[in-house]
């Protein structure tokens, strides 16, 4: 399995995910059009695309999917709970094309598992498995449970948010009182902090490779973020480059993360 990050943050999310036999992209939270180049530039046709799987309606998730769904007739996969929020969004996508599941489900050699998360409307987390092999991203969740950490628990690689820095957040002047407190609130966004200890959760169940997701460009910096995260940790005995990896996705094109099997 590979996973290339083609956007993260709060402009747009699109993440690419390829098995051997199925290819996939979670979220298109950018044009149509760009991401198709962005896609073009890791060597991938958008014709090879077999799906779409949405977490949740936000615009920075979902920009991109109707048109690109009808230009390249593909089918669109979301939990009936998002689907409520999208039926008014997604028109262009065709009917045949709209996929509800309410579980896990298999598409060729990968098995998806949905796993819900607080967040401020209907939202999904998910991870990929194929060949006892597992990836799992989990972004905007106000919050961490064990029910989650059980559900992304044995994957070899977690795209987790770390969306902001909670003194940036409240001492910044663009957002007022009330965003801050929804950001902050227990079906906003996890700080650095938050993530930082699901991470050290992680790892302590196996998990040895982290990317930093959905970073605010408002509330957060990515070295920001990373040394915070990285300083965390090691005050517990894990050390980044030993015990861990810890990269940050950006909102341009990252590097894609093989799994080898054993």
């Amino acid at each position: 399995m590979r996973v290339i990050n083609l956007a993260s943050g709060s402009d747009g999310n699109v993440t690419y995910i390829e098995s051997d036999g199925k290819r996939f992209l979670c979220d298109i939270g950018l044009s149509c059009s760009e991401t198709t180049a962005r896609l073009s530039a890791v060597g991938i046709s958008p014709n090879q695309i077999d799906g779409i799987i949405i977490s949740h309606e936000h615009s920075d998730h979902i920009k991109g999917v109707d048109i690109f769904s009808s230009k390249f007739d593909l089918p669109v996969f979301a939990h009936e709970k998002v689907w409520l929020g999208l039926d008014d969004k997604l028109k262009k996508v065709k009917s045949q094309n709209r996929k509800i599941f309410d579980g896990t489900f298999e598409i060729g050699d990968m098995t998806i598992t949905p796993f819900e998360v607080p967040h401020d409307v209907s939202c999904f987390g998910y991870s990929f498995s194929c060949q006892h092999q597992k990836i799992s991203i989990v972004t905007d969740l106000g919050h961490v449970t064990d029910r989650i950490i059980n559900e992304v628990s044995g994957s070899q690689i977690v795209y987790i948010e770390a969306n902001y820095d909670k003194d940036m957040l409240y001492n910044g002047t663009k957002y007022p009182l009330a965003l801050k407190r929804r950001i902050d609130g227990p079906n906003g966004h996890l700080s650095n902090a938050v993530s930082a200890d699901a991470i050290y959760r992680l790892c302590d169940g196996g998990t040895r490779q982290i990317v930093l997701a959905h970073l605010s460009k408002e509330n957060n910096r990515p070295e920001l973020a990373y040394n915070y995260i990285c300083e965390k940790l090691q005050g517990v005995g894990i050390i980044e480059g030993e015990d861990i990896r810890i990269d940050v996705a950006s909102p341009s094109i990252g590097a894609f993360f093989r799994i080898k099997s054993n």
